[in-house]
This record gives C-alpha cells, sequence and structure tokens, in this order.
C-alpha cells in the first residue's frame, strides 16, 4: 500500500511505535523514525526539544524532499498529583502535545497530496487510575488537537488518533483475569494498533477525518456494578 511513501514515526524504537514502523516497512514505506533510544535507522534524540524536532524534520527533507504519513506516538512521562513536579508535568506536555503539534507544523510545507497524520492518544483521554496526570492531560491534549488540526489541513492532510487500551508491549502471555476481564478475552498487542494506522494513513480510510478510535478490546464499554457478574469492590 504505502510502495513509494514516506511515514514519519516519533517514539520508534520499541512497543507500539516499533510495531508501526515495522508494518509501514512491510508494505513498502521508506520509515523516518525518532527515538531517545539508539538504534538501526533511528534519529536518535529527545522530542521534547524544538531543537530536536527541527534537526530531525530537516534531516527527512533533506533526504528524501516529501512526506506522506506522521505517527505521532512517543509517550510522555505519567506521574500523579501528589509526586509530580510543575517541570515534570510541563515535560509530559512538551512531549505529548507540544512536539506532536511542532513535527506537523515544521513538516506540513513538505506533506505529499493525500497525506495522513496519525496521533497516539490512549482510553486515558476518557477515564483515569488515581496519580496518572501527567500522562492524561497529555492524552487528552493529543486527542483534542487532532481534531484541530483535521480541521485546519483540510485538503491537505487527513488528522485522527487512535486511543489504545491495555497494550502489552513484553510479547508476555496475559491470561487469567487481566485476559478475561477484557470483553474480547484478551489484552491488545502492538500489531493492533499498528495495522489501524497503516488503515488510517492508507487511502482505504479517504473518508475518515478527525475521529478518535479507541482500540482498548471493548474495556470503556464495560459497565461495572459491585457483585454484578462477578465483581466485587474492594477499595
Amino acid at each position: 500500500m504505502f510502495e513509494g511513501k514516506v511515514a514519519v514515526v516519533t517514539g520508534g524504537a520499541h512497543g507500539i511505535g516499533k510495531a508501526i514502523c515495522e508494518a509501514f516497512r512491510r508494505e513498502g514505506a521508506t520509515v523516518c523514525a525518532i527515538d531517545l533510544t539508539p538504534g538501526e535507522g533511528i534519529f536518535t534524540g529527545d522530542i521534547g526539544e524544538p531543537e530536536t524536532l527541527e534537526a530531525f524534520a530537516e534531516d527527512v527533507i533533506r533526504r528524501y524532499g516529501r512526506v506522506d504519513c506522521i505517527v505521532n506516538n512517543a509517550p510522555p512521562l505519567m506521574k500523579g498529583i501528589r509526586d509530580c513536579s510543575w517541570e515534570e508535568f510541563n515535560r509530559a506536555l512538551r512531549v505529548g502535545v507540544s512536539a506532536p503539534f511542532y513535527l506537523v507544523k515544521l513538516l506540513m510545507p513538505h506533506l505529499a497530496p493525500g497525506a495522513a497524520i496519525v496521533n497516539i492518544s490512549s482510553s486515558r483521554d476518557r477515564m483515569s487510575q488515581p496519580e496518572t496526570e501527567s500522562y492524561t492531560a497529555a492524552k487528552g491534549g493529543i486527542s483534542a488537537l487532532t481534531h484541530a488540526l483535521a480541521v485546519s489541513l483540510a485538503g491537505k492532510a487527513r488528522v485522527n488518533s487512535i486511543s489504545p487500551g491495555w497494550i502489552d508491549t513484553t510479547g508476555a502471555e496475559i491470561a487469567g483475569p487481566d485476559a478475561t476481564q477484557q470483553p474480547v478475552g484478551r489484552v491488545g498487542k502492538p500489531e493492533d494498533i499498528a495495522e489501524l494506522a497503516l488503515f488510517l494513513c492508507s487511502e482505504k480510510a479517504g473518508f475518515i477525518t478527525g475521529e478518535n478510535i479507541c482500540v482498548d478490546g471493548g474495556m470503556t464499554k464495560l459497565m461495572i456494578y459491585h457483585d454484578d457478574c462477578g465483581w466485587r469492590y474492594i477499595g
């Protein structure tokens, strides 16, 4: 699907980002990835620093002259209201919201016809555990940024986001209640997100923009009541 196309992926060295890079390469794309972790074909740097994004964007355009797909995947810090400092909270927002905004801004003049952007949000953009404020705020921000960009870039690029639920990036076999509590009966895999990212960047999704698609095995649709279906509240 992506022969001759250039895909840019942040946080591409491991987990969901690595699976997205591998999926694009499998479909023939040239992949430009950036991550804090060095690796083959990885532009190493901190996307929380604007100078790094500028250098990365310049490198991509110098080598290829165009961008067909951008996937903003790099995860922000997760800390809560009790322990998260001012600096840490703002760093989470820089990585999770400011960096995607600025990378799109830098690459916008070089977007090819039919370009697509996918932002990786989280089901935490709509639900929370205690002590997750920095991550949750950043994911809420990237979800809102998605529909704003979709409107601003109308006619130039489609922009959508994916909100993963529990995605295991270790390759472990997760069974028992952790799996069966999910309506689909299992925990998610990075490939579940990668395949949707490919679809959203493809011509098959040509009538989809500004959307946030939750990929969580149905967990955000599961209503939980004390003493219902074996659930008991013990908090």
